[in-house]
C-alpha cells in the first residue's frame, strides 16, 4: 500500500511541478492523473501497485466531501440568490455531457464495426 500512495503524490508533485513551471492553465492533479494514465497504458506503472492505495482512498472518499458542503453552507445565502443560473447551467451541462458521451460512443461503435 506504501508503494500506491508514493507513487500517487509523485505523480500529483510531477503535475503540479508541470503546471507551475510552465504556467499552465490546467490544475497539477489533473495533470499528474494524465500522467498517471500514460504511465498504466504504457506499461511503466503496474495497477497491482496502486490498487490497495487506492481501495482505501476510495473507502474514505465520502469524507473527502466535507469541506465542500461546508463551502456550500458558507455560501448559502448566495447560493439562494443564484439559485436558477445554479440549476439552470446544472441541469444543462447534464444533458450535454449525456449527449457528448451518447455520440461518441455511438462513433466508437460506429468506428469498431468499420475494423471487423
Amino acid at each position: 500500500m506504501l508503494q500506491g500512495m508514493v507513487l500517487l503524490l509523485v505523480f500529483q508533485f510531477i503535475g503540479e511541478g508541470l503546471s507551475a513551471l510552465l504556467a499552465l492553465p490546467i490544475p497539477g492533479n489533473v495533470i499528474g492523473m494524465a500522467l498517471m494514465l500514460l504511465a498504466l497504458s504504457v506499461g511503466w506503472v503496474k495497477l497491482e501497485w496502486l490498487q490497495e492505495a487506492a481501495e482505501l482512498l476510495l473507502s474514505y472518499m465520502a469524507m473527502f466531501f466535507v469541506p465542500a458542503g461546508v463551502g456550500v453552507m458558507l455560501y448559502f445565502d448566495l447560493i439562494s440568490r443564484e439559485w436558477l443560473p445554479i440549476v439552470a447551467g446544472t441541469v444543462i451541462s447534464t444533458f450535454v455531457v449525456m449527449a457528448v458521451t451518447g455520440w461518441t460512443e455511438k462513433l466508437l461503435d460506429k468506428h469498431g464495426e468499420s475494423e471487423s
